[in-house]
């Protein structure tokens, strides 16, 4: 299903008030296109937190782009610095060419920024939620009723969009919160932990939902997550942050492959395990993983025939055997061990 689009009216006139801006139709452009474009950014808090330093990136149109790292890492600083929340203390952030600290409403006009917070107010229900962030907008009244509501019916809220949003699961609340932030028509959308507190059914719906307003609407999603999965499912783009800076960025199964892991699952008959673990002595580091489940560390594809080949001998039945190749989890951890071990040598 797509999502409803607003009947808003062009802008006509060399002088463009405010609220007259907010309401200009966007023109989404051509994919390929830069977005965001952001170059030596650094951010440091008193007395001497560094939560930046030196970032760059940039985002295509129409792209998916994860922001990954532990907390602290930088994630949510870089939203609020293209959201224009926060000045910067050294570098450039341009979002559609332009400086979200100095065209403020311009640039928030595009966007939606879905917080790690809650900006619902939970004493109102979900079209009364609506109805206060289209006054803040100052949106025309014109068709905005049917708008809220097939808005909140197209997230699957249409039966429930009077109901206050106390009442509301956690899953339904972050979906009400999405159609408050969709109800401008965004450009751009900012999300930071979207998935954060949901159950895995919840999660499911809530992926399915932003692969639909970035793939069916055209809309560029920057997301910040320590959802490997979710990234490794949503994004076309990952940057991974360690400490402010960026140490590795690109396509998600790209990345997957540079980690250079490799590993070979065996399943075999659990009474066999001692034995397999002594023919298996010398070929990478064995583990069990479980009843009759042994990985094999740093073993890869070519390693397979000459596996089989001692377990057999050994008397080992084998039921399975399958090459495990690097998943982003791997470089994951592998870059954040070594931005640790990095930060530990400084003098």
């Amino acid at each position: 299903m797509t999502l409803p689009r607003p009947p808003w009216a062009p802008v006509e006139g060399d002088i463009v008030t405010e609220a007259a801006l907010r309401r200009a139709p966007v023109d989404r452009g051509s994919d390929g296109e830069s977005v965001i474009e952001v170059s030596g950014l650094t951010k440091h808090f008193p007395p001497d937190v560094t939560a930046l330093d030196g970032v760059s990136l940039t985002v295509r149109r129409g792209s998916v782009v994860g922001l990954l790292g532990h907390n602290g890492a930088g994630k949510t600083t870089i939203l609020r610095h293209l959201a224009g929340l926060l000045a910067p203390t050294g570098g450039t952030v341009r979002v559609f060419g332009r400086d979200p600290l100095e065209h403020g409403a311009w640039v928030r006009r595009r966007l939606g920024m879905l917080p790690g917070t809650s900006i619902l107010d939970q004493r109102l229900t979900a079209r009364e939620n609506l109805r206060f962030a289209a006054e803040l907008f100052d949106l025309p009244p014109d068709g905005l009723e049917d708008r809220i509501a097939a808005m909140l019916g197209a997230l699957g809220l249409g039966d429930r969009l009077d109901e206050k949003v106390s009442g509301y699961s956690a899953g339904m609340r972050q979906r009400a919160t999405l159609a408050k932030v969709l109800l401008t028509d965004p450009e751009l959308l900012l999300l930071d932990e979207p998935s954060t507190a949901l159950d895995p059914v919840a999660q499911r719906e809530l992926r399915a939902l932003i692969r639909r307003v970035s793939r069916d609407e055209g809309r560029t999603v920057v997301i910040c997550t320590h959802d490997l999965a979710e990234a490794a499912a949503l994004c076309d783009d990952v940057v991974i942050l360690a400490r402010g800076q960026i140490v590795a960025e690109g396509n998600p199964s790209e990345l997957a492959a540079r980690a250079g892991h490799t590993a070979v699952d065996v399943e075999i008959a659990p009474d066999d395990e001692r034995a397999a673990l002594a023919a298996t002595e010398g070929r990478g580091t064995a583990a069990l993983e479980g009843p009759g489940r042994l990985r094999l560390e740093g073993v890869g594809r070519t390693d397979v025939p000459g596996l089989l080949r001692d377990l057999v001998t050994a008397g080992v039945d084998v039921y399975r055997v399958e090459p495990r190749a690097g998943t982003l989890e791997d470089l994951y951890l592998t870059l954040h061990a070594g931005a640790a071990r990095k930060i530990e040598e400084r003098p």
